[in-house]
Formats: C-alpha cells, sequence, structure tokens
C-alpha cells in the first residue's frame, strides 16, 4: 500500500505542477523517442531486405564451377600448375561439368534437406516476329515450378517425360501483347522464334502468370518487358548443343534445414569430385548468408545511431534530479512534519524516489508512443511497412525507470536526511 500511495503522490503532484512536469520529461521524451523511432526504422529495414531476398530464393544454394586460383608457391608442381591454368579455357570441358550421377547421390546422401535441385539450361534470347520481341528461353525441368512458385494459369507446365518435343510455357503478357492471343486461347497454338540465329518452332503447353521485378505501374513499360519462356531441359540441350553436365545448379532446401550451415555441407561434398580436378573448383553461395550480414550492418548502424541518440537521456536524467532538488527544497516543511509524524528515513526516501521514477516513467511513455508514430511514418515515407522492435520497447520503459532511480536517489536521501527540527524552522 505505501508503494502504491506514493504513486498516487507522485500523480498528484505532477498534476500540480504541470509545465514544469513536462518540461522535466522533454529529455526523457526526447531520449526515448528517438531510440524508439531510429530501432523501428531499423527492424522495419531489415524485415524488408530480409523478405525481398527470401522472395528472390535466400533458401536456396548455388553450385557453380569456378577456376582454380594459382598459389604462388616456390615449388615446380605450382608453377607447373600456374601455367597450366594460365593457358586454360575459360569454359569448362564436359568432363569437368557437374554431371546427373553427382547431383543423384547429393540427394540421396541428404534426403531430408535437400527439397529440389534445379537443372537448367540457359538458351539466350529469342526474338518474334518483325518487331523483334525479346524472350529469354530456359530449359528446365518438372520442379522448376513449384521451385520458383510459378503461378500456371493455363494448360500444363514442362513434364520430365516431354523429351526434346518442341513444347514451350510462356507468359500471359507474351500471349496477349505479342502473339495478340488470350492465355486460354493460346494453349496450343504454334508460334516461331528466332534462337541464335536459328528459326525454332515451338506450341505453347503452358501460359503462366508474369508478375513484374519493377515497381512501375505503366502498362506501356511492361510490354517492353522481356518475359521467360520454359521449355524442356532436353530441347534446350539440343538447341545449344550442350553436353548433358551443368556449369551452375540451385538447391532448394528443406524448411527445417538451416542454410548457412548446409552450405559447407553441400561444398564438402561437391569439392570432393574435384579434389584432382587441376583447373575447376565448386564455389557454393547463398543468399541467407547475404541476408545475415546485410542485417548485422543495419543493426549496427541502427544501435549506433541509437546510442548517440540516448544521450539525451543523461541531460533528461540530470533535469529530473534537478527539479527533484527544488521539489525537496520547496516541501521541506511538509518532510519535517512527516518525520515528526513518525515516518522513518527509508518511507522518505521511498516517497522521492517513486516520484522521480514516475517522472520518468511517464515520459518515457510519451516518447516511447511519439517514437513509435515518428518510427511508422519514416517507415511508410522510405516504403516499407512499419516493425516496431518489442524488445527496444520493453527495454525503453526500463531504461526509464533506471533514470529515475539512478537520478532521484540523491536528491531522496537528502530528504530522508534532514532533521525533522532543522525541515520544521524552514522558510
Amino acid at each position: 500500500m505505501a508503494i502504491f500511495e506514493n504513486v498516487l503522490l507522485a500523480l498528484e503532484s505532477l498534476k500540480l505542477n504541470k509545465l514544469r512536469s513536462v518540461l522535466t520529461m522533454l529529455g526523457i521524451i526526447i531520449g526515448i523517442g528517438s531510440v524508439i523511432a531510429i530501432s523501428t526504422v531499423g527492424s522495419s529495414l531489415t524485415g524488408y531486405v530480409s523478405d525481398s531476398m527470401t522472395a528472390l530464393g535466400a533458401s536456396s544454394i548455388n553450385v557453380s564451377l569456378t577456376q582454380k586460383s594459382s598459389d604462388d608457391e616456390n615449388s615446380s608442381n605450382n608453377n607447373k600448375d600456374f601455367r597450366v591454368k594460365m593457358f586454360a579455357s575459360e569454359t569448362p570441358d564436359e568432363s569437368d561439368l557437374i554431371t546427373d550421377e553427382m547431383i543423384e547421390d547429393y540427394k540421396a546422401a541428404f534426403p531430408n534437406d535437400v527439397k529440389y535441385v534445379e537443372k537448367t539450361c540457359s538458351v539466350g534470347t529469342a526474338t518474334y516476329g518483325s518487331d523483334e520481341t525479346s524472350v529469354t528461353v530456359t530449359g528446365v525441368e518438372a520442379d522448376y515450378k513449384d521451385a520458383e512458385d510459378i503461378k500456371l494459369l493455363y494448360g500444363r507446365f514442362i513434364k520430365d517425360s516431354d523429351g526434346e518435343r518442341k513444347l514451350a510455357v510462356v507468359a500471359d503478357t507474351f500471349a496477349e501483347n505479342t502473339l495478340g492471343l488470350t492465355p486460354k486461347d493460346a494453349v496450343g497454338e504454334e508460334f516461331t522464334v528466332t534462337v541464335n540465329n536459328t528459326q525454332q518452332k515451338f506450341y505453347i503447353s503452358g501460359v503462366y502468370k508474369y508478375e513484374s521485378e519493377t515497381a512501375s505501374s505503366d502498362e506501356e513499360s511492361s510490354t517492353d518487358e522481356t518475359t521467360e519462356m520454359y521449355i524442356p531441359l532436353s530441347t534446350a540441350r539440343h538447341i545449344t548443343g550442350s553436353g548433358d553436365g551443368y556449369q551452375s545448379i540451385s538447391i532448394k532446401t528443406s524448411v527445417d534445414t538451416d542454410t548457412l550451415t548446409f552450405l559447407d555441407t553441400t561444398n564438402s561434398f561437391f569439392s570432393s569430385f574435384y579434389s584432382s580436378n587441376d583447373t575447376w573448383e565448386v564455389e557454393t553461395t547463398s543468399l541467407e548468408s547475404v541476408i545475415s550480414t546485410l542485417t548485422d550492418v543495419i543493426n549496427t548502424i541502427s544501435y549506433a545511431i541509437a546510442a548517440i541518440a540516448a544521450i539525451s537521456l543523461l541531460v533528461g536524467g540530470i533535469g529530473v534530479m534537478n527539479i527533484m532538488l527544488v521539489s525537496i527544497s520547496e516541501r521541506t516543511k511538509e518532510i519535517g512534519t512527516r518525520k515528526a509524524l513518525g515516518a522513518t528515513n527509508g518511507s522518505i526516501r521511498m516517497q522521492f524516489v517513486t516520484e522521480s521514477m514516475v517522472i520518468c516513467l511517464v515520459g518515457g511513455i510519451i516518447g516511447i508512443t511519439l517514437g513509435m508514430a515518428l518510427g511508422a511514418g519514416l517507415s511508410k515515407v522510405l516504403g516499407y511497412s512499419a516493425s516496431p522492435n518489442i524488445t527496444s520497447i520493453i527495454t525503453a520503459v526500463g531504461f526509464s525507470l533506471l533514470i529515475g532511480l539512478i537520478f532521484g536517489y540523491a536528491p531522496a536521501n537528502k530528504a530522508a536526511k534532514l532533521n525533522p527540527i532543522d525541515a520544521l524552522r524552514y522558510e
């Protein structure tokens, strides 16, 4: 009950001296508000970057062939290897490529971690008609649809059993703007494109929903964008004359798999096939590692700016200490009367410490409210949704109470040590 009564006394004191209380809390309000606003913007930016990267395939691992770097050692073998690599081709031979057997062994070794393995063959850019509308042609397998979350509108996607059939899955915008057909009517239609200076005839097996990567809503700009055209992997190999191997593959991991940890496992597995290869080795990369680095950088910058903004809390704390000393001077007779009626030093000290903490708590709550509003506004201006940092809010409340305790203790202790006779005589 003593604490509750002290809180009520503190609130009553705030009501009696509204202007002075607001001015006292101003440093706390500015400090807490700045920290919350900065943490909200930082958290929102982190979420935006994470979501954007995830949409691009943060849970995927890319395995690609890269030329080995030469080690400048003083041995004759290394000098010989360097000369061999210096004149080596920048394109791997068919014997150097990642094979289907390697991929199957990999999937068998990690069945619970590997969801899909994307095996693609890039054919290049094809043109259609006299206006030379461009499409990017890529050979894919059936798993590609689910791996890339392609939304099929009509028809069917590429099947593994299609072999070298001249089938194609095109975008709805390509069907409408280039072929002059509705997406539904386009299924089964024949069209001819020029690929690598050679005309190739395809039949549309399916039409997917094209989602532009640009933020522009201009209809004319969407018609000029180059869309993807998917054909069977075997057909793409036949057109390009490429072998059965792959220079790069993309691996989609399972939901429960730690991509960063599995990245090293994947690298070790495929590197074992290239330990005796003098020219080529595998390199594994993941967007999740990039996300982790970017998140750390954003958080570090946010914390640094928040720490600078928090300096104003020190100013606010000094203001609280100053106003408490003034309050004690004004209420010296009250303190003397309470002591004469039997109040202990501890109860006097608790009264003024509580008042100091209440001032800082009220200021902290106002600061949090203003900080969240400012953070939400800044996030909206920057173009991403606000994401308040709950940890920062809880920390801000605790820190405001701590400021009240630290800067209110000295004045409260001074009040507790007043001699009741001197206090009653005070004018």
